[in-house]
């Protein structure tokens, strides 16, 4: 049995510069945090001649053709190139999707590296994080033409809290954020996560995101320059300790992030997000898209804010940083 598990993660600025559409013109950037919320996926050869996956459904197949998960599908075909083994591949997580943390890049990430070490238990290991982070970009990005970006896969993959440079030939220059101790424990405290709700299906939005930035639509790429700007000043603002100054900063990206879209936010959530300010927070934002997911606040009174928090029935997701990134946890 091979079990891999594969962290989700918080991004702590410049996303949606990690989208093709913007980066191949412009170069982006973003700070993503890996945390101890994962996506586990689990193979063992299938008793029966069938392939069976089981997720938030269930698959019983004769033959990959028939699968009608599309990433489930591409992995398969990717990796085995040809008719792969009959196998029992087993999704479970330990926060559902729908929540903006990456876990579409998390679960892909964790097949691929599941299914290349059932192809070869001996080499497997030896795909490169590098490789890894690309092979699932290329099913999700250039197979499955999904408007989504490249920090969730490489986020999965490396673990840490990290700085990434999308540059326009395709490559991803990969840069761990240099804080001091005090700053880690501090950042990892103070940042509390609340369920809101799940969220909607997020493509619609990105997808009009893309659409407007390969048109050159001037409201859109300027958002996103002044996104990318000021995941910059968080970044050194982060590196410098000065973690009040990168709460601020988080306020004004979320007040860009909502202006690219009517349903990147609702009245719920500007409701619960201006509480948490008068409570306790310095700064905040909703993570993902879609109007619902996870608000993430930078907190000066924990407790205050857990307060508020709670007497609008938002539950905390409590986390640590995971500095692993995509683990083997099983290759009997």
């Amino acid at each position: 049995m091979i079990i891999v598990r594969s962290p989700l993660r918080i991004t702590l600025g410049g996303g949606g510069t990690d989208l093709p559409s913007y980066y191949r013109q412009h170069s982006g950037l973003t700070l993503s945090a890996a945390i101890d919320k994962y996506v586990y996926i689990i193979v063992q050869d299938s008793f029966n001649e069938e392939t069976i996956l089981k997720y938030s459904e269930m698959e019983v197949v004769s033959d990959i053709d028939q699968i009608k998960h599309p990433i489930f599908f591409e992995a398969l075909k990717s990796v085995f190139r040809g008719r792969p083994p009959h196998l029992e591949i087993i999704s479970v997580a330990d926060i559902p999707k729908g929540t903006g943390l990456g876990s579409s890049g998390a679960f892909t990430v964790a097949l691929l590296k599941a299914l290349h070490l059932r192809k070869d238990k001996l080499y497997g290991n030896m795909l490169f994080q590098k490789d890894l982070a690309e092979a699932a970009c290329k099913i999700e990005i250039d197979k499955l033409k999904n408007p989504v970006g490249k920090q969730d896969q490489y986020a999965s993959v490396f673990g840490n809290i990290l700085c990434f440079d999308f540059l326009p030939d395709d490559s991803v220059s990969i840069n761990p954020l240099s804080l001091s101790r005090s700053t880690l424990s501090k950042l990892e405290d103070n940042l509390l996560l609340f369920f809101t709700g799940y969220a909607k299906e997020s493509y619609s939005i990105l997808q009009d995101q893309v659409s407007k930035t390969l048109a050159g639509n001037l409201d859109m790429v300027n958002n996103l320059h002044h996104i990318k700007a000021l995941a910059t000043w968080s970044r050194d603002a982060l590196e410098s300790g000065d973690l009040e100054r990168f709460a601020i900063i988080m306020n004004e990206h979320w007040e860009h992030k909502r202006q690219r879209s009517r349903g990147m936010t609702n009245p719920d959530v500007d409701n619960w997000y201006n509480i948490g300010i008068k409570n306790g927070a310095i700064g905040g934002k909703l993570i993902g898209a879609g109007g619902r997911g996870l608000l993430m606040f930078y907190a000066k009174d924990c407790e205050e804010l857990r307060r508020a928090m709670k007497k609008e029935k938002l539950k905390e997701i409590p986390f640590k940083f995971d500095f692993e990134g995509t683990k083997v946890i099983s290759c009997d």
